[in-house]
């Protein structure tokens, strides 16, 4: 599923609109994002100086995206931000989706009817030959907080730190987070350092599956059903924890222009593996004998440098960035964004801006990435069929349409198309798989309605 921010450029486009954009706190977003805090009312916190107390103010966001015959969701998102006679500032964010539809569980497809059993182990589900296997009891409710304190600690530092919740019905997440940025050069340069740690729990409906564990197909009403299936089991929760490292520096370029340049490195031990993802064990005709639980490493070290770049012609404002991805699973990815800011003035008889937006993205599969297994070979000692660790390509365009109301309060409508395309990594089709889709694409529809006051 695409990655969504639901928040961002509201700030930077009424004082675009003013021709007095302040592109230092806009590309401060860049930084708050990769520690958790993506919303820029927050990252502009940290270049506030000699402000005086203000009223609080509000962003509110409404989210849906869809899949074509798959996941749907719909998010709402709720933003508090107080700046106080001290220039210090209080965010407080609240995030509320629900996600429902059909998700791919691994297996291929296969010519001929497939039946599954559900994650819960209780019930089972048919999928139609030549269609791509789908669990429909896909669904989830995540609830999300996030508080964020920024104040000056010293002439020219600025110091923030922040927590945050997270819970769904199989997960709960717990962070923190901190950063300090430096302004030198007569605030034309900032360098600034941050870290955050979570710490997550798993609790899946059905268990821990046991690695490589044969999936339980047939009658769940037989006396011994719930006993076996419990074999395929190796616990009722796990856990993994996350600490991100960032470094990030800002230039001033001229009055039109300002770069920025992050690192980061990122640290997850323990359960990595999705506990609802399979493979097909497949003979030599590509006829799927066997389903079996899949298998992760339990660490992952990623790194990537970031760079970005705001550049503000006579009216509009071109923003461009670019981000490199490497792990020790060895996915590397790319992605270029870029959103070009057009003011409208009061065309439309209000102050009122367009952006289109296009993004790409490009990655290689993990090193235990493999479609299916073939029953003629050893079990591997990490396997997945996840689409999402394999090679892939995607993009995003889009267009957003902001306007003033309500003396000043901002109005705003997106609109995005998302296609992503699984390509073949490489591995030898046999028999009845050269006749199905094996590497399935995923297209998806973004509509959001932001309206911040």
């Amino acid at each position: 599923m695409v990655a969504i921010n639901t928040s961002g450029n509201n700030k930077m486009n009424n004082k675009m609109k003013t021709e007095k954009i302040n592109i230092k706190a806009a590309l401060t977003i860049a930084t708050a994002a990769l520690l958790g805090v993506s919303n820029l009312a927050q990252a502009e916190s940290s270049t506030i100086s000699g402000t005086e107390e203000s009223a609080w103010e509000f962003d509110s966001a409404f989210l849906f995206y869809s899949e074509v015959d798959r996941v749907s969701a719909g998010e709402a998102i709720f933003n508090a931000k107080k700046t106080f006679a001290n220039d210090e500032v209080l965010n407080l964010k609240l995030t509320i989706d629900a996600l429902t539809g059909a998700s791919a569980n691994g297996a291929v497809a296969q010519p001929t009817v497939q039946t599954f059993t559900r994650p819960s182990g209780n019930g089972q589900y048919d999928v139609a030959p030549g269609d791509t296997p789908l669990d429909d009891t896909f669904h989830d409710t995540r609830v999300q907080l996030n508080g964020q304190w920024t104040q000056l600690i010293a002439p020219d530092y600025t110091a923030s730190g922040g927590l945050h919740i997270s819970k769904e019905y199989d997960y709960l997440s717990l962070g923190i987070n901190g950063n300090i940025a430096v302004d030198f050069d007569r605030k034309n340069s900032t360098f600034s350092a941050g870290f955050s740690y979570f710490q997550d729990t798993f609790t899946p409906e059905g268990g821990i599956p046991k690695p490589f564990a044969s999936m339980l197909v047939g009658d769940s009403n037989e006396p011994t059903w719930d006993e076996e299936f419990a074999k395929t089991r190796i616990g009722s929760e796990d856990d993994k924890s996350t600490a991100d490292i960032l470094l990030g520096f800002t230039q001033v370029i001229n009055r039109r222009m300002l770069m920025q340049f992050n690192y980061s490195y990122s640290m997850v031990d323990g359960y990595l593996t999705d506990p609802f993802k399979i493979l097909s064990v497949v003979d030599n005709n590509g006829v799927s004998q066997d389903y079996v639980y899949e298998s992760r490493p339990d660490s992952r070290i990623k790194q990537s440098i970031y760079a970005q770049s705001l550049y503000h012609f006579d009216t509009t404002v071109l923003d461009v960035s670019y981000r490199y991805m490497w792990d020790d699973w060895e996915i590397t990815s790319h992605t270029i964004d870029s959103r070009f800011i057009i003011p409208l003035g009061d065309s439309f008889g209000t102050e009122s801006y367009l952006q289109p937006h296009f993004r790409f993205y490009q990655q290689s599969a993990a090193d235990f990435y493999r479609p299916f297994i073939m029953d003629s070979d050893p079990l591997p000692a990490f396997a997945s069929a996840d689409y999402r660790i394999g090679e892939m390509t995607a993009f995003t365009v889009g267009l957003k349409y902001g306007l003033l109301v309500n003396n000043g309060h901002e109005l705003s409508f997106r609109l995005e198309y998302y296609s992503q395309t699984s390509t073949d990594a490489g591995f030898e089709e046999p028999g009845v798989l050269k006749d199905v889709e094996l590497y399935s694409s995923v297209d998806a529809i973004i509509a959001q309605v932001t309206y911040s006051f």
